[in-house]
């Protein structure tokens, strides 16, 4: 089933020089680049594309780390993308993402974990007309 699915390639990544690296990944599965931009977002749009975290606790921290510097937002298409970009991804906590995921290869973070990935359908629909309305 050929599905669309957001995802953020986040400020840490983008400082770190790993943007080719995850995209190539990406591309290297046969997952289609349908829409990509590099940008920086305020705090609205945080709060926007986190909005069912926003009373959490931990979120502040999150919110600032989003707004920290560039990232590239891009959308992808492909057979089953949702669940195949989260598990290109890896486990949200770097340092217990398996080895071979971009996270478990690439990060020792919980919070600075380089990508963020739609976890369903419905949020892949969200997020997609909150970062690209034009789609």
């Amino acid at each position: 089933m050929t599905q669309r699915t957001l995802v953020l390639i986040k400020p840490d990544a983008v400082r770190r020089g790993l943007v080719g690296e995850i995209l190539g990944r990406f591309e290297a599965k046969g997952l289609t680049i349908v829409a990509l931009e590099h940008r920086a977002i305020d705090a609205e749009m945080a709060d926007a594309h986190y909005a069912e975290h926003v009373e959490q606790p931990w979120y502040p921290p999150l919110r600032e780390f989003a707004v920290s510097g560039p990232l590239v937002s891009l959308v992808l298409e492909g057979d089953e993308a949702i669940a195949v970009v989260r598990l290109l991804n890896g486990k949200t906590d770097g340092r217990a993402a398996d080895p071979g995921t971009i996270r478990g290869d690439l990060s020792l973070s919980n919070r600075e974990n380089l990508v963020h990935a739609s976890d369903s359908e419905e949020s892949s629909a969200r997020e997609i007309a909150l970062w690209f309305p034009s789609l």
